[in-house]
C-alpha cells in the first residue's frame, strides 16, 4: 500500500459501535518505482543476545495479530498510569486515567510502554508535508509492537521559504524550540520511549538534542530527500533558483528561463535534494548510529509523489529498534558518545556536508555532555578526503546515492579505511562493525562517492575551522574542494544580508573584493540567518572565484564559493567584524588556516574605543528571549 495525500480528516467516527480515530490520510494504491533499499536489517534480539533474522514489511491487519505482552517494558509510565501491583498508587492515578479512556486507552493499553511520537510537521514547506502521514505510520507500527503512542507535532521553520526576508531570524532559533518542545512533551507524559520524525535542516538536531539532553531511549527518523528537478537538459534543485537571480540580473538568462527554472526546481515532497544541512545531518546522525542503517539516504517518495516503500520500511525498521532498546536498556548517551561524534565528522568531511554541520553537531555533543570543540572538526578532517560528488559543488544528489547502496555503503568505505570507529553501538542493538558486516561494497561503476586514493579533494580541503584577529574564537570555511592557498582583497562592508545583496545585484561588485557581512551572528540577528541569497547571487553573476564573503551569520549547505561563516566573537558583541571599515585589507591563508585584517592589535583596540553596539532589534517575544540566552556560534549557539 502506498500513501500518498489525498485528503486531511481530524474529525472523530464511530466504526462497529466504538469510537476511533480516523487515519491523517486516505491512502491509494500506486505503482512503485524501482528504488535500491535494504528491505530490513538484523536486531538485536535481547532474550538472548543473538541477531534476529530479517523479516519484511507486514501487511496483514494488526486486530488479526496475537497482541504482544509488552508489559516488561513499561517503567516510568507506570507514573502516569498508575502502578498496578501498588494498590494505593493505582487509586491515586484514576483520574489520570478516566481522561486517557475519552482518548481511546482500553484496559489493555495501561499496561503497555507508552511512546511519544514527535512529528515535526506543518504543510507549509515541502521538507515536513509529509511527516504527518509518516507519523500516522509510525503509530501503527507502535500498536503492532505492543506499545500505546502518545502522540504530538512541533513548529518547523523553512529556510528556503524564509530565506532573504527577516522571517528567517527564526529559523535557527526554531532548532532550540522543537528541542524544548519534543522534551516537554516526552517528559510530561513520563513515557518510556520516543521516536521523533524530522525533515528540514534544523528539525533534525531539533528532533535528536532532546533524548540526548535527557537520556532517553530513543530513536529518530528522517522524513527524506526530495527528487531533483528537471530543466531542459539540467537536473536541478532550489538552488538553481537563487543562482538564476543573480544570473538573471546580470542579463545571462530571460524572464522565461526564470519562470521554468522556479517552476521545476522542486518536483516533489522531500528535503532539499543535494547535499545541503538536512541531508548532512541525516547522514551524520546514521553514523553517530542514532538513526537505522539506509534510512538517511532513502528518498521521501517515488517519481509520483507518494510515500516510498522504503521509507515505509524505515518505519517500520525504526519501531522494532526502539522496541529492542527498550528491552536491553540502550539510552541515547550510550550511543551518542565522543568516539560517535567523531564518526559524525568524518562523513560529515566526506560526503561534502554543510557548514552548519559545525553548529548542529557541536550543540548536540553539547546536550549528550560530550567534550567536543570547533577544533576538532580540523583535527580529525585532517585524515578524511573529500569523496562524495554531490551538489551544490558537484554532479549528484541523494536520489544517485540511494541507487547505489546509501549511506551504509559510504560508511563501510569509510570503515574499511579506518577512518570510523566500529566499536559504537548503535540503535539496532548492534555496533557499527556489525551492522557493516554484510554491507556491499563501493560499486566501481560510478562517480557519485569517489575512491579514497583518487578523491575529489585531499583532506582540509572542504570545510576549514579558520581563526585569526577577525576570527579570535573560530570560523568556519567552506572550500568545497577548491585549491586556494591565499586570498587577499580590499573589504567591502556591509550592516546586514539586505544591502549586500541589493549591491551584489547592482553590479558593484569587482574581482578581488571580500564582501564582509556583519550583525548577523546569533545575536547581532538575532537568528544567525543564512547568506544564501549573497552567496548564490555571487556566483549568479560570474565571481565565484574570484569575490570572498565573510560573514558572522551562516551558510546554506546550498551554498558554494569562497565563504567564511560563524565568525567569533560576532560583530554584536565587539568581535573585530565590529571595527572594519570600507578598503581595510583582509588576507585568507590556508597555509596557516587564518583570515586577518591588516590591522595591529593596539589599531583594532583603538578603533573598538569609539565602537557602539547596536541597539537590541527586538524588545519582546521569541527573539528577544534568543537574543538574552543564546552564546556564540563557536559553542554551537547553544541557549543553556
Amino acid at each position: 500500500m502506498m500513501h500518498t495525500i489525498k485528503s486531511l480528516s481530524l474529525g472523530i467516527r464511530r466504526q462497529s459501535g466504538r469510537i476511533s480515530t480516523p487515519s491523517w490520510l486516505l491512502v491509494q494504491q500506486a505503482p512503485s518505482n524501482k528504488r535500491f533499499f535494504h528491505s530490513s536489517f538484523p536486531l538485536k534480539d535481547a532474550s538472548n543476545d543473538a541477531a534476529a533474522p530479517p523479516s519484511t514489511a507486514s501487511t496483514s491487519n494488526p486486530s488479526t495479530q496475537a497482541p504482544k505482552d509488552t508489559s516488561g517494558l513499561k517503567g516510568r509510565s507506570m507514573q502516569l498510569t498508575g502502578d498496578p501491583m501498588d494498590p494505593q498508587h493505582w487509586l491515586r492515578r484514576q483520574p489520570a486515567r478516566a481522561q486517557m479512556r475519552s482518548v481511546r486507552f482500553k484496559d489493555e493499553d495501561f499496561q503497555k510502554p507508552i511512546i511519544t511520537m514527535g512529528a515535526i510537521w506543518s504543510n507549509g514547506l515541502p521538507c515536513n508535508d509529509h511527516i504527518r502521514a509518516l507519523g500516522d505510520i509510525v503509530m501503527e507500527q507502535i500498536e503492532q509492537e505492543g506499545g500505546k503512542s502518545v502522540a504530538f507535532g512541533t513548529p518547523v521553520v523553512s529556510d528556503g521559504i524564509t530565506m532573504g526576508i527577516d522571517s528567517m531570524r527564526y529559523s535557527l532559533p526554531s532548532r532550540d524550540l522543537i528541542a524544548d518542545c519534543i522534551e516537554l512533551m516526552h517528559e510530561a507524559y513520563v513515557s518510556d520511549g520516543i521516536i521523533t520524525i524530522s525533515g528540514c535542516d534544523k528539525s533534525i538536531p531539533g528532533a535528536l538534542m532532546p533524548l540526548a539532553r535527557n537520556n532517553s531511549i530513543g530513536v529518530t527518523i528522517y522524513g527524506g530527500a526530495m527528487w531533483m528537478g528537471k530543466w531542459k537538459n539540467e537536473t536541478i534543485s532550489i538552488a538553481k533558483n537563487y543562482e538564476a537571480v543573480g544570473a538573471y540580473s546580470a542579463g545571462k538568462l530571460t524572464k522565461d528561463d526564470l519562470t521554468q527554472i522556479e517552476r521545476c526546481a522542486c518536483p516533489t515532497l522531500g528535503a532539499c535534494p543535494g547535499m545541503f544541512t538536512a541531508n548532512t545531518m541525516a547522514m551524520c546522525i546514521e553514523a553517530m548510529g542514532m538513526s537505522v542503517p539506509y534510512s538517511s539516504s532513502h528518498l521521501a517518495t517515488d517519481s509520483s509523489n507518494n510515500i516510498s516503500p522504503a521509507k515505509k520500511q524505515d518505519i517500520q525498521n525504526s519501531t522494532k529498534a526502539l522496541f529492542g532498546l527498550l528491552k536491553r536498556g540502550i539510552r541515547a548517551r550510550d550511543i551518542m558518545t565522543k568516539e560517535a561524534f567523531e564518526n559524525a565528522i568524518v562523513m560529515m568531511m566526506a560526503i561534502g556536508g554543510s557548514t552548519n554541520g559545525v553548529l548542529h553537531l557541536l550543540a548536540l555533543a553539547r546536550e549528550a555532555e560530550v567534550s567536543l570543540s570547533i577544533d576538532d572538526f580540523n583535527r580529525i578532517g585532517a585524515k578524511v578526503p573529500l569523496i562524495g560528488n554531490f551538489k551544490p559543488f558537484g554532479q549528484y544528489a541523494m536520489e544517485d546515492l540511494d541507487r547505489i547502496g546509501g549511506t551504509p555503503m559510504v560508511m563501510k568505505t569509510l570503515y574499511d579505511a579506518g577512518l570510523i570507529h566500529g566499536k559504537c553501538m548503535t540503535v539496532t542493538g548492534h555496533t557499527i562493525e556489525e551492522n557493516l558486516k554484510n554491507i556491499p561494497s563501493r560499486p566501481t561503476d560510478q562517480h557519485v562517492i569517489l575512491p579514497l586514493d583518487k578523491p575529489l579533494a585531499p583532506p582540509l580541503h572542504h570545510i576549514i575551522v579558520v581563526r585569526g584577529n577577525l576570527a579570535p574564537e573560530g570560523a568556519v570555511m567552506k572550500l568545497s574542494g577548491k585549491e586556494l592557498k591565499v586570498f587577499q582583497g580590499p573589504a567591502r562592508v556591509f550592516d546586514g544580508e539586505e544591502s549586500a545583496l541589493e549591491s551584489i545585484l547592482k553590479g558593484n561588485l569587482k574581482k578581488g573584493d571580500v564582501v564582509i557581512i556583519r550583525y548577523e551572528g546569533p545575536k547581532g540577528g538575532p537568528g544567525m540567518r543564512e547568506m544564501l541569497y549573497p552567496s548564490n547571487a555571487i556566483m549568479g553573476v560570474g565571481l565565484g572565484t574570484d569575490v570572498a564573503l565573510i560573514t558572522d551569520g551562516r551558510f546554506s549547505g546550498a551554498t558554494h564559493g569562497i565563504m567564511i561563516g560563524h565568525v567569533s566573537p560576532e560583530a554584536q558583541v565587539g568581535g573585530p567584524l565590529a571595527i572594519l571599515r570600507e578598503g581595510d585589507q583582509i588576507t585568507i591563508d590556508l597555509n596557516t588556516q587564518q583570515v586577518n585584517v591588516k590591522l595591529t592589535d593596539e589599531e583594532i583596540q583603538e578603533r573598538l574605543k569609539s565602537w557602539k553596539a547596536p541597539e537590541e532589534k527586538y524588545k519582546k517575544g521569541v527573539l528577544s528571549k534568543y537574543y538574552k540566552l543564546v552564546r556564540s556560534a563557536s559553542l554551537g549557539a547553544i541557549v543553556h
